[in-house]
């Protein structure tokens, strides 16, 4: 009994899956993010990487002055 519901259970996930996962829908596409991607003022590809760039930068800026600022350089 149990194993005839835990398989017919497999089996029913695995079409639902199927069903959720339809990739040719243009539409649908970049639906499911809070952002905004295409059609955009500034370009998606310029924030992130300006983000990115600064993010990482940080932290060899501040090394960079406390040893200015000591003398070391």
């Amino acid at each position: 009994m149990f194993l005839k519901q835990l398989a017919q259970q497999r089996r029913q996930f695995s079409i639902q899956s199927k069903k959720l996962h339809s990739y040719g829908e243009a539409d649908k596409l970049y639906s499911n993010l809070p952002f905004k991607v295409k059609n955009r003022l500034i370009p998606y590809k310029f924030v992130h990487y300006t983000f990115f760039i600064v993010g990482y930068s940080i932290p060899f800026a501040v090394t960079y002055l406390q040893l200015k600022r000591s003398g070391s350089i």
